[in-house]
C-alpha cells in the first residue's frame, strides 16, 4: 500500500502528541506503547518503523511537549512578568496534566531517565527560563537569567503541589501564594 508523501512525519507527529498528552497524564513509567499506539490509530507493530525504542519515544516526546509549552508563552504576545507567572499558576492548570506544564507532571520521572532525555530536559528549561527573562529589567544579564530559573522552579513546585493535595480551597491558596512569593523575585518588585 503506498502512502501520500509526508505521510510517515505525519504519523510519527501524531504518535510524539499522543505520548506528550499520556506521559503528562498518567506519567512515563504508566504509560505502555500499546495504549499509545492505541490512542494514535496504529498497531502495536507499527511503533518500530518510527523509533527505536520507548526512551526515543519519550525524549521526542518530552522534547516536543516543551517545545509546545515555550510556544505558548510566545503566542501571548506582549506580556508581562506577572501575567506569565499568573496564566501558569491558574486554577485550570491544576487539573489539566495532558495539556499542561510537562515539567510539573513529569519531573520525578525525567530525573530517572537517561542522559540524553535529561539534558533534552536541561535545554528546554533553560530557553524557557530565558523566555521568561525577556519579560524582566536588564534580560541579558546572569542575573535576571538566575532570577528567571528560581521564579519558574518556584512555579513548577507550587503547580506541583497544588496537584498534590485533595482540598481544591487549600489548592488554590497554594496557587496563590506561590503568585505571591514568585512576584517577590522580581527586581523592582518587593
Amino acid at each position: 500500500m503506498r502512502f501520500e508523501k509526508g505521510h510517515k512525519e505525519i504519523t510519527k507527529k501524531r504518535i510524539i502528541d499522543v505520548a506528550s498528552k499520556c506521559f503528562k497524564k498518567n506519567g512515563v513509567s504508566a504509560t505502555g506503547l500499546a495504549g499509545v499506539m492505541t490512542k494514535s490509530g496504529l498497531t502495536n507493530g507499527a511503533f518500530y518503523a518510527h523509533f527505536e525504542s520507548k526512551e526515543a519515544l519519550i525524549g521526542e516526546a518530552l522534547e516536543a511537549a516543551l517545545t509546545e509549552q515555550h510556544s505558548k508563552l510566545a503566542s501571548k504576545g506582549k506580556i508581562n512578568i506577572e501575567e506569565a507567572i499568573r496564566s501558569y499558576l491558574k486554577k485550570s492548570h491544576v487539573t489539566n496534566w495532558d495539556d499542561g506544564c510537562p515539567s510539573a507532571a513529569l519531573l520525578p520521572e525525567i530525573g530517572r531517565q537517561s542522559f540524553s532525555i535529561k539534558k533534552t530536559y536541561q535545554n528546554q528549561f533553560i530557553s524557557y527560563a530565558k523566555s521568561l527573562a525577556l519579560l524582566l529589567p536588564n534580560p541579558q544579564s546572569d542575573e535576571t537569567l538566575r532570577v528567571a530559573t528560581a521564579i519558574f522552579s518556584l512555579m513548577i513546585g507550587t503547580l506541583q503541589i497544588a496537584r498534590a493535595v485533595s482540598d481544591p480551597l487549600l489548592a488554590d491558596k497554594i496557587l496563590e501564594n506561590g503568585i505571591q512569593s514568585a512576584l517577590t523575585l522580581i527586581p523592582n518588585n518587593s
